[in-house]
Formats: structure tokens, sequence, C-alpha cells
């Protein structure tokens, strides 16, 4: 089964890859704008990946996950190692923590939790993951490529419980959603947004956000995709190539649902939910309605990241290193960001005061805004 997974998941990519037109060269941008400035106060290296490792921000710190095995936690003020280990195997996932225990899943479908620059135990999984664990309330959480969650005390690893979601053969080599609300677990199965009781797996309420369709596996494919917006009780998520949607996590209800062609995850705040569509248009909408309020059409065609709102400010990454900082408002440029010219992997994440991001080759990179 875990042999067919990763056949599986290859064949998808495959496919997008190869079923679509020749892929489109994004126009020349013009010189950076230059009405906002910002200030690199630290880089690092982790290693290079092929899969996309999300950096995770939590209390200061910035928990970075390598390629090849690499686990770092880097203060966000300074850049100085936290603690950093090699695990000499590759990874999967990005790292997730509480601030006292780390998690990230390996290749070889190991569940791996560290401490202070030490691991503490191993798990072995039944498949695939490729969204990084959620550690919370002295338990790691994780979200297999076969739509299972499993749950699993911190400190000892031993497994709590088991929820497993059939649905169709097909998944993604990305991240999907897995986040804590309140006391409610919520996972991204299939095409659902599902509430699960964090204690013993049982569902709690369960929201489609899209339904299966088209005539072969790969048009039927409906896995959500992270990140999420989430304020309060309100969580966006956005199903692959497919819609996004609101959920009312108190009542388990869809609040709006909207189409929408992208295949990387939301964020916003309460006013906002912005996401990037497949040919590199941004879209901004109404957090409470899904009205949309503005599209930007400018970056097309550049693989950009889901972007990260900061108030009247959006950032997001692109193939070629850039990161780019737009207003909430209008969607005009504010500045431009250079890296090391490889693709920014993954939404970028604010610590502290640095606004940080990871690229293909393992640099990371932190601004402060001036």
């Amino acid at each position: 089964m875990v042999k067919r997974l990763a056949a599986v998941a290859a064949v998808v990519v495959l496919a997008a890859c190869s079923s679509g037109p020749s892929k489109v060269k994004p126009a020349e941008l013009p010189p950076p704008a230059n009405r906002a400035s910002a200030q690199l106060i630290w880089s690092t290296q982790v290693g290079a990946s092929a899969l996309t490792l999300a950096p995770f921000a939590h209390q200061g710190r910035v928990y970075l996950a390598g390629g090849s095995g690499t686990v770092a936690v880097v203060d966000a003020t300074s850049g100085r190692d936290v603690w950093r280990v090699n695990l000499n195997t590759p990874l999967s996932t990005g790292a997730g923590s509480d601030g006292d225990v780390a998690a990230v899943v390996t290749q070889g479908h190991q569940l791996v939790a560290m401490a202070e620059g030490r691991e503490l135990w191993r798990a072995q999984l039944p498949a695939a993951s490729y969204t990084s664990p959620l550690v919370a309330g002295q338990r790691v959480f994780v979200l297999t490529a076969d739509r299972s969650v499993l749950a699993f005390d911190g400190r000892t690893g031993a497994k709590l419980w088991t929820q497993t979601r059939p649905g169709e053969p097909l998944v993604l080599r990305q991240g999907g959603v897995l986040l804590a609300v309140g006391d409610t677990l919520v996972a991204g199965l299939s095409g659902r947004l599902v509430g699960l009781n964090p204690d013993n797996g049982t569902p709690r309420w369960d929201v489609p956000v899209a339904n299966s369709r088209g005539t072969n596996e790969v048009e039927r494919l409906v896995d959500l995709v992270g990140p999420v917006s989430r304020q309060g009780a309100s969580v966006c998520a956005r199903a692959y190539n497919s819609a996004v949607s609101c959920v009312d996590t108190d009542t388990g209800r869809s609040v709006w649902n909207k189409a929408a062609q992208g295949v990387v995850g939301v964020h916003g705040d309460a006013q906002w939910v912005a996401g990037t569509e497949t040919d590199g248009r941004v879209l901004v909408w109404q957090r409470a309605s899904g009205e949309k309020v503005w599209e930007l059409d400018r970056l097309k065609f550049r693989d950009l990241t889901a972007p990260l709102v900061l108030g009247r400010l959006l950032a997001l990454g692109d193939q070629s290193g850039q990161v780019h900082l737009l207003s909430t408002a209008d969607g005009s440029e504010l500045t431009r960001l250079s890296t090391d010219g490889s693709a920014v992997l993954a939404q970028p994440v604010l610590s502290g005061p640095a606004l940080v991001v990871q690229t293909r080759n393992g640099g990371v990179f932190a601004w402060r805004s001036q």
C-alpha cells in the first residue's frame, strides 16, 4: 500500500505537468517600486529539498527542515541556532512544534520527535506524509497520504488512536490541512474539512469544500491543501484546483464557497482572505461574504507561493526566489526582496520581527520591515 501511494503521488505530479500546454514564460518584472523598505537581518542554510518543507514559526523561534535530514530551531531576532540536529535521512515534511517537542516525518515514513536538540522517539507510519506534524496538548498529530489522522503521545511515542477516511485513489505530494481550533482537531480529508475529537479521533462535524468530479482519477482529485487561514472559529481552506471555502468551526457549517483554480493554500486576517491561482493571479476575498475585493495579474506564470497577510502588507514568493510585498488595499507593489535565485518553497512566515522564507536550495532569509 505504501509503495502504491508513493507511485500514485508521483503519477499525479507527472500527469499535471504533461497534460497541459507548454509552460508560459512570465513577463519581465519592472524595477521594484520601493514604496517600502526591508532590511535583511540574517540568513542560514538547512539543505536543499525537492519537496515543499515549510518553515514554522512559534514563540519567537523558526523551526526549519532540510531535505537531507537537518532540523534546526533558529532565534527569529538573531538568526542564531537554538539547536540543530541531523537525522541523516531525507525528510518529507517540515517541522511542527509546541515550543517543547518538535516533530518531522522522514521519507521512510517515520515520525521523529525531538526536544532540546536530541531525538526522543521514532514511530513508523502506515503511509507517507507530506503535512508538517501538529504538536499540541502533549500529543503529536499526523495526517498521512492515505487520508488517515494518527495521534501519538508526545513524550513516549505511544500511538493513541487512528481515524481513517476512504477517498479517491490519488493523493498529492504536498502539505494538507491539520490544525487545532479550540478543543477540536481540524483536518482536511479528501475534499472535506472535518472536526475531530483530539482525545479519540471521533468526528464532530464534516463540511464539504469540493466534490469529486471528472471522468478520470486525476480530474476527480479534491484534496485540501495548506496553508489555511484561521481567525477565531473561522477557517478558510482551498480544495486543490477547485474551490476556496470558509467554515464556521463552532457550528460545523460552510459560510461561503467560491470556485477557484489554485493549487496552494490561502491566508488572511479578520477582513480578507488571499490566495494565488494556478496561472499566477492573486485574488482577495472578503472573509465575511466571499465577495472578491480585487484581482492582480501582473505576477502571472511565476509559480507563486501561498500569501501571508500582515495588516496592510501581503507577502508571497515565486519560482525565481523573489519575495513580493504588496498592499492588501489594492495589490500595488510596495517593494521586492531577493534570495538565492532558487524557488521560494512555501508561504513566508512571520516570527517576532522577522519575515522568513526558505528556498529550494535550502537558503533561509529573514527581513525586518522598515
